[in-house]
């Protein structure tokens, strides 16, 4: 299924309250590169885990240089399996002196496949391959963690960081350490290991801001607004980015219905906004982007329009999460015309949308089960690489609900041929929606290629799969499917055997 995402704002202050001293967890953007992509492609096409070598023998004629390896890696970072065998053979049969980064891309791979054992031991070989960790590697550890929930661990990965950097975590990566656990809704964990830890560390507000942004995605204004309030008392001066912070958590998932709560929401951000010009800051693009996010979730695009030329005739210049939450209101209002207008105007004044921006529009046709519209936009646009993975999730679980099934494969093949490729969300979705419909031979491919590509299925997806074969009497077919998994691990197993890698969730 999907993962739950952020609203703009959100991920606007998160990017705002990242120092860039701090260890940054997520990898970079990958760089044109028409040698890497077909390399990757190669590598998701034709890796076998069935001829371990496959993919070594086919890099024999290939001269991999380091910058070309983690343009590689980067592209493969959906892909465990064929990303760590590219590793592997780079570094066993080519002797490149690789860097610190293509370690924490294999790192954050594995981790993203909830194979944490072998990350485990990418981490410690390191060392004995003179590449020292740094704390950005520590920092994928961690979150790779928390994001499975793993969170003991996580504070464990954070712990033994010292041993390996011969240091003490700094301040910078004990805000890492916090935001990464708030990010993932576990602000209680964090505000224990603070009360703990503090003492070790000179306080400042982006520590209290990212706690405070920790306890708003709870929903827990109340706790919010008294880590501002010990701030103050402490005198530390509470900035922009931590006021936006509550003004955000105030009003992302406040009840908008009826009325009286929206005026309520409305009273309690313009009393915040207030308290920030008594303190002398200023309401910033930020701030007004929060407010319009509220008339938007309530549906009031008259009242969007107002604010948004109020906020322009002030001289503050739309952002791209600005339009985006205008055109998300106009779009779920159904004024689809008044949206692309300002589409276009977006791009008049330099801002290039978003896959975010686009992601409304294919909502908005996904419930109104308009194929057509989706399909002309995507095919508009499809070239200008603006689609992320969350557009082609909503795509494919929109065409296979509608069984438009030749779409769903034309989507998938879109997809794979992408830098990012399908994820865990993808394949998930997609083999639940297979046996919603009663497609068992394509649910089965689908779980067979996840594993084959170092996917973990969850307990639930396999159950699901077996249930459905047994209850439509494809009992040989379930037979078939398991003899061809245990063949996958032991294969599987002896490709990677020293890094205890799993096939599938039991």
């Amino acid at each position: 299924m999907l993962r739950r995402s952020s609203s703009s704002a959100a991920i606007h202050l998160r990017r705002l309250s990242s120092s860039s001293s701090s260890p940054k967890p997520t990898p970079p953007a990958p760089l044109p590169s028409p040698l890497a992509d077909a390399l990757s492609q190669l590598l998701i096409t034709h890796h076998n885990p069935f001829h371990p070598s496959e993919s070594a023998l086919q890099l024999l004629g290939i001269s991999l240089c380091p910058s070309l390896l983690f343009q590689t890696l980067l592209r493969l970072r959906n892909h465990s399996k064929p990303a760590l065998s590219l590793f592997l053979f780079a570094r066993s049969h080519l002797n490149l002196p690789l860097s610190s980064h293509s370690y924490d891309l294999i790192i954050d791979s594995l981790g993203r496949a909830r194979q944490f054992d072998a990350a485990w031991r990418v981490l410690v070989e390191m060392g004995g391959d003179g590449v020292a960790p740094t704390s950005t590697t520590f920092a994928v550890m961690v979150r790779r963690h928390v994001a499975a929930g793993l969170t003991r661990q996580a504070v464990r990965a954070f712990d033994d960081m010292e041993a390996f950097v011969g240091r003490e975590p700094n301040s910078d990566e004990f805000c890492m350490l916090l935001d990464t656990l708030c990010k993932y809704k576990y602000p209680k964990i964090a505000m224990e290991i603070f009360n703990k830890r503090k003492h070790k560390y000179v306080l400042d507000e982006k520590m209290y801001t990212i706690l405070i942004s920790g306890w708003c995605k709870m929903n827990r204004a109340d706790m919010a607004r008294k880590l501002l309030e010990e701030m103050i008392s402490k005198q530390i001066e509470p900035n922009i980015i931590t006021y936006n912070t509550l003004l955000n958590g105030l009003c992302r998932n406040a009840s908008l219905h009826p009325t009286t709560r929206l005026e309520r929401t409305v009273n309690c951000a313009e009393e915040l906004l207030e308290e920030m010009r008594n303190r002398g800051i200023q309401p910033d693009v930020t701030s007004y982007s929060i407010l319009l996010h509220v008339f938007s979730r309530a549906h009031l695009p008259e009242i969007v329009i107002k604010k948004f030329d109020e906020m322009r005739e002030l001289g503050i210049s739309p952002s791209l999460v600005t339009y985006t939450s205008v055109i998300k209101c106009l779009v779920s209002c159904g004024r689809l015309n008044h949206a692309y207008e300002l589409l276009d105007e977006m791009s008049c004044n330099g801002i290039s949308p978003q896959a975010a921006t686009f992601n409304c529009f294919f909502k908005e046709y996904f419930g109104r089960k308009d194929v057509e519209s989706a399909l002309t936009l995507y095919n508009k646009m499809k070239n200008e690489s603006v689609f992320d993975i969350h557009t082609y999730n909503i795509l494919l679980r929109m065409f296979i609900n509608l069984e438009k099934f030749q779409l769903v494969n034309e989507i998938w093949t879109d997809l794979r041929a992408t830098s990012f490729g399908p994820d865990l969300d993808t394949y998930t979705l997609l083999i639940h929606g297979f046996c919603e419909k009663r497609k068992w031979r394509g649910a089965c491919e689908f779980l067979m290629e996840m594993i084959e590509r170092g996917f973990l299925p969850q307990k639930i997806t396999f159950e699901r799969v077996y249930r459905g074969l047994i209850q439509a009497d494809m009992v040989q077919t379930w037979r078939r499917l398991k003899k061809r998994v245990d063949e996958e691990g032991e294969k599987f197993g002896k490709e990677f055997e020293v890094y205890d890698l799993k096939t599938y969730k039991r």
